[in-house]
């Protein structure tokens, strides 16, 4: 028999979240740093501990987890992944290079230890792809010529994050170096592996599992992710990665119906997922951290923004777009907090998950007030510039007014 208690506070959280998404929606900015703000608001040592509600919002937010990455699975085919990994790989290794690097040195300049370096370096890597997509909508920025390149960088990230997501569970299983490297290859191995099935046989797949009726077709889907989540941890890879592989597959019409009828629950249970890692947060712990936070928010938002700036400069977007692909990355949300979250569970450092959630508030919030001011800012900053020229002479003129930019980038 279910205690009233449970309920009252499980209704009261979910009921909170709604209010909280409510706010957002009104103000057009994502609901994430708010969940994250109410889960520490329920934590220990928050304004409204928990007393019944938090083992079940934990196996919630491990749920949470599965979902997101399988619906992202969902996104894409196997074939986009590998044909904008091959056109795009320069960009990805920039992205990588200039946004892995941030994080990996802070954590060792704070003395973290390698295996935590790693960790944060992840965290300030890669974007939000929810944040992200919601805001080029929400931008009316779908049709830009700088957007490909955006979303080019997102599937690359998400590429790279299959493989990390294994080496970060390696490094956190307390094997030994040659146990290591051995399950981190065979990780590696099944990973890739998944994905050739996912671009040869996948269509096989889909049509296999697709069924006329919803309820049959939820039940199937849901239960081969998590048998292929549970033996993707058998083997050394994360649930996470395996829920991805398994939404990579699906195509055609059981990818579209499992899009529809999972994507409500995938909401529920990212909310869930975003209010669990506030309360593994002691708020007194984030004040001594927030100037780091701060630091590596500013120092990574600008190394998001010269991603993006030289990546949409190699496919010749103009000045305004380049800067658009810049302000466009600089969010990060669910993957940076999942990365904390698998930390935290390991015990790899005890600042990450405050250092993480402050970071990611900051950062989840900054980037779509960054995209607001963009375009204004380069504007203002352009007519200055062209303020101070001299004079051209007429025929320079007459060429220059021939090559007027045909697109809005």
């Amino acid at each position: 028999m279910v205690e009233p208690a449970f309920l009252l506070e499980l209704g009261g959280v979910v009921v909170g979240l709604a209010l909280l998404a409510r706010i957002a929606a009104r103000y057009r900015l994502p609901a994430s740093p708010l969940f994250l703000l109410a889960g520490l608001a329920f934590g220990e040592g928050g304004v409204f501990p928990l007393l019944t509600a938090e083992e079940f919002i934990e196996l919630g937010a491990e749920v949470g987890v599965i979902l997101l990455l399988f619906m992202l699975g969902l996104e894409y085919s196997a074939s986009e992944l590998t044909s904008g990994l091959k056109r795009h790989a320069p960009a990805g290794v920039v992205d990588l290079a200039l946004n892995f690097t941030p994080g990996l040195v802070a954590a060792l300049l704070l003395g973290w230890g390698p295996v935590a370096a790693v960790f944060l370096g992840g965290i300030t890597y890669i974007s939000s792809s929810g944040i992200v997509a919601r805001l080029l909508d929400d931008m009316g920025w779908l049709g830009n010529r700088e957007t490909p390149v955006v979303i080019s960088i997102l599937v690359i990230e998400d590429l790279v994050m299959a493989g990390y997501l294994s080496v970060i569970a390696v490094l956190v299983s307390g094997v030994g170096a040659a146990e290591g490297v051995l399950t981190l290859a065979v990780a590696l191995t099944a990973v890739i592996a998944l994905l050739i099935v996912a671009q040869r046989w996948g269509h096989l797949v889909s049509d296999a599992l697709f069924h006329r009726s919803d309820q049959t077709l939820v039940l199937t889907i849901v239960g081969i992710t998590f048998l292929v989540a549970g033996l993707s941890e058998l083997v050394g890879i994360s649930a996470a990665v395996g829920a991805f592989l398994v939404g990579l597959m699906l195509s055609g019409p059981a990818a579209e119906r499992a899009h529809d009828l999972l994507g409500p629950m995938r909401d529920l249970f990212a909310a869930i997922f975003f209010v669990f890692f506030g309360l593994s947060i002691d708020p007194g712990t984030i004040p001594p951290i927030l100037g780091v936070a701060v630091l590596l928010g500013i120092l990574t938002a600008a190394t998001k923004v010269l991603t993006g700036w030289w990546s949409a400069r190699r496919e010749g977007v103009r000045t305004r777009g380049r800067f658009r692909a810049g302000v466009a990355l600089v969010a990060r949300g669910e993957f940076s907090i999942a990365i904390a979250g698998i930390g935290t569970a390991g015990g790899v450092e005890p600042e990450l998950a405050s250092l993480a959630g402050a970071y990611v508030l900051l950062m989840a919030v900054a980037g779509p007030l960054a995209a607001k001011v963009v375009d204004p800012v380069v504007r203002a900053t352009q007519a200055r510039t062209a303020a101070r020229r001299p004079p051209r002479r007429d025929e320079q003129g007459t060429r220059d007014r021939r090559q007027l930019p045909r697109h809005r980038g």
